[in-house]
């Protein structure tokens, strides 16, 4: 078997960013899809290395899914690794396992060792509101939706690296005011998007904690491990890291320093399938569980998601956004179901999932409105 073509689909969920597939075609009719990690105005930028790196793969096995992924980065890269160029090698990498599975006519995961649960737990992103109160109103729905964990971004204003006390203030009464609505038995997950300094993340964490956090995500850097150590050893709540870390390489100094809990790489940006397999069981003599982040589409990307975490003895729990549902399904020929808060493990072979090439023409490639780059003496959000 040999491939043939690699094609590429720009999406736009109607939401606040678009899709990039990855479609592997072999001259025995066998296909595969992928998924890129998508983010702001990169999705051309991403969609050119899908395209220059499929170079490296006309006329080649599908099998050969480690040596490409090492290529790309030793020989297309020269060692020189970025965001854009790893969302492309996932995109790919995943198109392969698909085409393997399909082949082998088994599920990915059997091809990893095999699954170590029959449902993967989920958690709710994307359904944050702009009011403290509309954001209590919508997770009580989730609750009422099956939902038992959600995640959210309580902190208003700017990206920066503190907070005022009227924002902190602000957000320790979001946080309050959900727990109020969802009751002592739903996990809340804090979201902090990296934006704050130690000292300030140590102590927003301790005004926290009254309130029983599932966890606290990223609450800096992990550019700065130090610093994110340092966190981690002053507060009393489980830190997540891992959503700006690429390949197990940068994983590396998170586990010798102690800086984490929980990582949370994506499969759509870290390398693909196998490399978030290989981080998870570099892990695990850490005794670090793995919550792998998953802001992409609940078609491919999730199933690949789902795929990984089948296999890893020391996963948690990963990311499902709500707010993609609709066009997930519309584009799914099978769409993946949540209930209760579980996924059950697909049992097709590949990634258990296909696309409607006819329902993703529907949805076309549309650019994002132009990012405002604020300057440090202007209000507002």
């Amino acid at each position: 078997m040999k491939i043939t073509k690699i094609r590429t689909f720009l999406v736009h969920p109607g939401q606040e960013k678009n899709w990039l597939f990855v479609k592997v075609e072999t001259d025995e009719g066998i296909f595969g899809w992928g998924e890129c990690y998508t983010q702001a105005d990169r999705d051309r930028a991403i969609e050119i290395y899908v395209q220059e790196l499929s170079r490296y793969l006309i006329a080649r096995s599908p099998f050969n899914i480690k040596h490409f992924t090492f290529m790309a980065y030793h020989d297309f890269a020269n060692k020189r690794g970025a965001m854009d160029l790893y969302c492309a090698i996932s995109g790919i990498e995943q198109a392969l396992w698909d085409i393997v599975g399909k082949a082998l006519n088994t599920p990915v995961y059997n091809l990893l060792g095999g699954a170590c649960r029959d449902k993967i737990r989920v958690y709710a992103n994307g359904w944050g509101a702009q009011t403290i109160e509309a954001c209590a109103e919508r997770a009580a729905q989730l609750v009422e939706q099956g939902f038992n964990a959600m995640k959210f971004d309580p902190f208003p204003g700017a990206w920066r690296t503190h907070l005022s006390r009227e924002d902190e203030a602000s957000a320790i009464e979001c946080v309050r005011a959900v727990r109020d609505a969802v009751g002592p038995d739903v996990e809340l997950l804090i979201e902090v998007h990296r934006r704050l300094a130690p000292m300030h993340a140590i102590r927003i964490a301790h005004e926290l904690e009254e309130f029983n956090p599932f966890w606290y995500e990223e609450p800096v850097s992990a550019r700065n491990v130090d610093a994110l150590a340092e966190v981690r050893r002053a507060v009393n709540l489980p830190v997540v890291t891992g959503e700006e870390l690429y390949t197990k390489g940068e994983f590396r100094e998170v586990f010798e320093k102690n800086a984490a809990d929980i990582l949370n790489p994506d499969v759509c940006n870290c390398g693909g399938i196998l490399e978030l397999k290989e981080i998870a069981a570099m892990a695990e003599p850490y005794f670090v569980t793995m919550a792998p982040h998953n802001y992409n589409s609940t078609t491919v990307g999730l199933a690949a998601t789902l795929q990984a975490c089948a296999v890893m003895p020391n996963f948690l729990i990963t990311e499902y956004f709500v707010n993609f549902t609709a066009c997930g399904n519309e584009i799914s020929v099978n769409p993946i179901q949540v209930e209760d808060g579980y996924v059950q493990l697909p049992t097709g072979a590949g990634l258990g999932l296909e696309l409607d090439e006819a329902a993703l023409a529907h949805h076309p490639y549309r650019e994002l409105p132009t990012r405002h780059l604020r300057e440090f003496y202007e209000e507002g959000p």
